[in-house]
């Protein structure tokens, strides 16, 4: 599972990793500009971190 997010949601994506696969996520800022054009699933803003469990 992988999820992009800005950074006012990087914490809800953090704990949803966690409960749904109890281990510690990979969390990784995004820096690709086509990275960069990815919208938070959370809201419109810009992506920012990319959170997942593998």
């Amino acid at each position: 599972m992988k999820i992009i997010c800005c950074k006012e949601h990087a914490e809800l994506a953090i704990d949803i990793i966690v409960d749904e696969f109890e281990t510690a996520p990979v969390v990784e800022l995004l820096t690709g500009k086509g990275e960069l054009s990815t919208a938070c699933e959370y809201c419109d803003e810009p992506g920012a971190y990319k959170v997942s469990n593998i």
